[in-house]
């Protein structure tokens, strides 16, 4: 198949595949975050237990290479992201169903909700890497930006809408509710799915995927060989796995600081949260224009926000610390923290711009696999984020007497990782920016990210 010659989305296009990361948001926020409350308050578990079940659907997203390839070898990528949507629903039903049996019998439900997780990070990440290929090898150059910002941003009214609309229906709280509020959700999200997705790929894609062979395994690791001995890509996998490690170790924190160092409650650290969302969609939305606008999505520019933004995220997270230091509670947290979401948007959707020229710019038939390759250290970065930063200020509270210098030192150590991202990006393209403003070459698919979450 010639991906080439496939015609470029237009916005319309865009939004159709930002309509499936919606679809796919408005499941993994069932999982990620109402079913790990129902686990810790309604069913009494250790918090440690959700939060396994998020790590292991994370580690399973390793297999994200493999559905990437996949697709490359096959010639299409709708099959895989509507598979990769199915299966992901009826994971998200049978976590469900799985946490009902818990209070009867604990080992079934956990068992159950093991091979669940492992459902739902196979799903996110057939879908989410399949995705992505599509956009990228379909998106003009210019445009890629502002297509990395569109879906990213649809994806979080995803999150937006389930949580609210969802969480209406769950009240009063009934596990027969659960079920059926997640089944309901996942029906709704396959029918938008395929609706979006019908008629996007172009007649010349609609070939069979050949028959797998004894073959196919070894293939694949000499595909996987084949993207690593390509410095480019290799140096970006390294970037992706630093710089979302600096980014995920903040989420766990930055309410229980507001809450143990500045003295806010329950209510008003969950709308600081809040407040950072709207910082991170503003610094989206800016990078995007920029991208779009001034830069056309060209790498060196891409390349430029990225490393800017890894900056002002490491700038913004030493002021937290520092300042509150200095300051106390009279350190103004709000604009610190609104700071923060922008710098932290304007990286990711810079950096998503680049994950999408690197993998079109690819000199095979690769781009499923790359972006299989950098979504997999995405993933691995995501589920030891959020525990290392956690760990990290149990153990500098274990060892300060306060609990302000202790976190002020882990945003310092967040801010130095940050800035390790800043020098990698920085290395990525140095010596073929020029190619990697070139058309889209022929090729299959493209990476996922965050999928956030996640991508």
């Amino acid at each position: 198949m010639n991906a080439g010659a496939s015609p470029s989305f237009g916005w319309l296009g865009i939004v159709r595949l930002g309509l499936v990361q919606t679809s796919l948001g408005a499941i993994v926020i069932l999982m990620t975050s109402t079913l790990n409350r129902v686990m810790v308050v309604e069913l009494g578990l250790a918090a440690a237990i959700p939060g396994l079940l998020v790590g292991w659907h994370y580690a399973v997203q390793m297999s994200r290479p493999r559905w990437g390839y996949g697709a490359d070898a096959g010639g299409r990528r709708a099959p895989w992201i509507l598979g990769g949507m199915a299966v992901l629903a009826f994971g998200a039903i049978s976590a469900a169903f799985a946490a009902s049996l818990i209070p009867a019998n604990f080992w079934a439900g956990f068992g159950l909700s093991v091979l669940a997780y492992a459902l739902i990070g196979a799903g996110v990440g057939a879908a989410g890497t399949n995705l992505l290929a599509l956009l990228a090898i379909r998106t003009e150059p210019s445009r890629k930006a502002a297509a990395a910002a569109i879906v990213w941003i649809m994806m979080i009214m995803g999150f937006v809408l389930t949580a609210g609309i969802g969480g209406g229906f769950l009240k009063p709280f009934s596990f027969d509710r659960l079920i059926l509020v997640t089944s309901v959700v996942s029906a709704i999200a396959l029918v938008v799915t395929f609706l979006a997705l019908r008629g996007l790929e172009p007649a010349s894609a609609h070939q069979a995927a050949p028959a797998p062979s004894a073959h196919d395994g070894q293939a694949f690791r000499a595909a996987l060989r084949e993207t690593w001995a390509d410095p480019q890509a290799r140096r970006f996998t390294i970037f992706v796995f630093v710089s979302m490690l600096a980014y995920s170790a903040q989420d766990l924190i930055l309410e229980p600081f507001a809450g143990l160092v500045h003295g806010y409650d329950a209510g008003s650290s969950t709308q600081l949260a809040g407040v950072q969302n709207m910082g991170t969609l503003v610094g989206m939305i800016l990078t995007a224009v920029a991208g779009t606008v001034i830069g056309k999505s060209r790498a060196g520019f891409m390349r430029t926000w990225t490393v800017g933004g890894c900056i002002a995220s490491a700038a913004a997270l030493l002021a937290l610390g520092l300042g509150t230091q200095a300051m106390g509670t009279d350190w103004p947290l709000v604009p610190n923290v609104i700071a923060l979401g922008v710098a932290n948007g304007a990286f990711a959707v810079a950096a998503i711009g680049s994950m999408m020229t690197l993998a079109s710019a690819g000199p095979k038939q690769r781009e499923g696999t790359r972006m299989g390759v950098w979504g997999a250290a995405q993933a691995v970065a995501f589920g030891l984020g959020g525990f290392i930063g956690a760990a990290a200020v149990d153990v500098a509270r274990a060892l300060m007497e306060a609990p302000a210098p202790a976190f002020a030192l882990v945003f310092a150590v967040e801010g130095l990782i940050f800035l390790v991202a800043a020098a990698l990006a920085l290395r990525v393209g140095e010596t073929s920016a020029d190619t990697l403003r070139l058309p889209v070459l022929p090729s299959s698919e493209f990476l996922t990210a965050r999928s956030g979450e996640a991508t």
